[in-house]
């Protein structure tokens, strides 16, 4: 990936968020929408106008399945974009635009039919051409696409990407309009969960062709083939999505809009949950603000689910004191995770001792790589730190914490701060900043300590840790590499045994965090609340929700 920060942008922490905006709907009226996990498999009954109103925290940074790095433009591209597969309640991969695959016995070669009813929302039909188009865009080194790697299990896909290769090596063909074939490097048993990712949707290529901002506005060139459409953009203010009568399983699509607002403050929308202008708040919608979980809880709206997502904070390799390995470890082992967590979070989040969160599969056990909390360790890592950087009083080290604008954010950068300078005696800073500047400095390293999350692209333990193979990754963002780390996952990608596969996997995460180039903090839980008419509105255990399957009951 190149410098991005999808992160999943994880732009919220799992009882948390990020990020700006304004507030309001392009819509006309205000209220969100959420499942209730109990009755996700109710049908309901939709009432004559279906509207859903849900608000984001800021502006999409970008709503092009190819540049989109965050959760933020993620959540609407995958409602307006649809790929060969989706993914259904559990993350499974499921049929979407293509409606039958073949993977080849060696499972280098699949093979994927696409339906012969998948249109776009402009009447024109989906074919193999446009996944073809689409892919090798995203690959393309002069569109400077941050998830282009996402696209490396692809033969070929790499070294077009790094200007190594050209196009025509890339491992993918229309064998006619309705036929995809892909050829992998090596086996890759979740390539059908990366076809449901936003980065593998197709493009239009007849439309977007030549037209550099068809992505910049709700438009005529603005053309989908998933669920919903771009009815409405007002920047900074609000997006309204509409049912897209070419949908191939529109019959199946109960909602006939969707209000979206933007609003930064975590308070604003709890607010406004309560006062019924939303219909729901949690990932990827907002998130519920800290001052409101005991009130969900104590009323038992409050629902909790597990995440396979990690809040961490990033440390600049590069800097003068978080360049220093044990500067990092001290950092890291300060942490008072589980304190943070029962004062301030309130989600029942699980203290992160790994980069791997436990939710994913072979990593559900503490690995035993370092304890919470281990203040002799640190003080112990900071005393060998300050000798090797000739440093007498730990108060002449400097480390600034940045973050982006979000009152949980906040929070939990006050209580390290606090953490880290009365028990290592440290002087500790705070950096405020709005999302895209914030994302800005941590893409040119200008930082030291600065928080970030990351959701899962698909659940496989491959995710969490191929973003730091190199220091170019473009989701790196701390200039750490590690020769012997990026080989086991090289090595990883082309073991067949699960087993030893997953054994790959352990060593490189331990390699990684014995050199930290991130301080992992807890691992997420999905805090979410949703009003009684709104159902089948959850997001599964990577964030994700399909607003296809959600329905607004009529009140009573």
């Amino acid at each position: 990936m190149n410098k991005n920060k999808k992160f999943l942008l994880l732009t919220v922490l799992a009882v948390f968020s990020l990020v700006l905006a304004a507030c309001g709907f392009g819509g006309d009226s205000s209220e969100k929408s959420k499942d209730d996990g109990k009755d996700s498999g109710s049908s309901g009954t939709a009432s004559s106008k279906s509207e859903l109103n849900v608000v984001v925290t800021s502006e999409p940074p970008s709503l092009h399945p190819a540049l989109a790095t965050d959760t933020t433009s993620g959540v609407i591209l995958t409602n307006t974009f649809e790929g060969l597969t989706t993914l259904d309640a559990d993350a499974k991969p499921i049929e979407a635009a293509a409606e039958k695959w073949e993977i080849s016995d060696d499972q280098l070669t699949y093979t994927f039919k696409l339906r012969d009813d998948a249109k776009w929302s402009n009447g024109d039909p989906v074919v193999a051409g446009d996944f073809v188009y689409a892919w090798k865009w995203a690959l393309n080194p002069d569109n400077l696409s941050e998830y282009a790697s996402i696209l490396y299990p692809i033969k070929g896909a790499e070294e077009y990407n790094l200007g190594k290769g050209s196009a025509d090596e890339v491992g993918v063909k229309a064998e006619d309009e309705k036929t995809l074939v892909v050829t992998l490097n090596n086996p890759t048993p979740y390539f059908l969960e990366l076809t449901a990712f936003k980065t593998y949707a197709p493009l239009n290529q007849k439309v977007v062709e030549g037209k550099e901002d068809w992505y910049a506005d709700a438009g005529e060139n603005f053309v989908t083939n998933g669920p919903f459409t771009l009815s409405e953009w007002k920047h900074n203010d609000s997006i309204v999505l509409k049912k897209n009568p070419e949908y191939w399983d529109v019959d199946k699509v109960s909602l006939e809009t969707v209000n979206i607002g933007m609003v930064e403050s975590e308070a604003t929308a709890s607010t406004m949950f309560k006062g019924k202008e939303i219909d729901y708040l949690g990932a990827p919608f907002q998130t519920v603000a800290l001052d409101s979980i005991d009130e969900f809880k104590a009323d038992g709206s409050l629902r909790i689910a597990d995440q396979a997502s990690v809040y961490w904070y990033k440390l600049n390799n590069k800097d003068k004191f978080t360049g220093n390995a044990n500067i990092r470890k001290a950092l890291t082992l300060a942490i008072n995770r589980q304190g943070l967590i029962d004062n301030i979070t309130k989600g029942e989040q699980k203290p992160a001792l790994g980069m791997v969160p436990i939710a994913v599969h072979g990593f559900e056990e503490d690995r035993g790589y370092y304890k919470d909390n281990d203040m002799e360790g640190a003080k112990a890592a900071l005393e060998a730190g300050m000798k090797e950087l000739g440093i007498k009083d730990p108060k002449d080290i400097k480390i600034n914490v940045s973050f982006n604008t979000s009152e949980a954010h906040a929070a939990i950068a006050q209580y390290i701060q606090e953490g880290w300078t009365k028990n290592l005696g440290i002087t500790v800073g705070l950096d405020n900043s709005e999302w895209q500047v914030y994302l800005e400095k941590l893409n040119q390293l200008d930082y030291q300590a600065g928080r970030m999350g990351w959701v899962g692209d698909y659940n496989d333990a491959y995710t969490f840790l191929e973003m730091y193979d190199t220091a170019a990754n473009g989701n790196n963002d701390t200039g750490w590499e590690n020769a012997e780390y990026k080989k086991l996952l090289v090595q990883s990608n082309k073991e067949t045994d699960p087993a030893k596969r997953l054994e790959l996997l352990k060593q490189a995460e331990k390699i990684a965090v014995s050199e930290l180039p991130v301080a992992p903090i807890y691992y997420y839980t999905n805090l979410s609340v949703v009003q009684d008419n709104v159902k089948n509105m959850q997001a599964d255990i990577l964030g994700n929700i399909q607003l296809k399957n959600v329905v607004v009951e009529a009140k009573k």
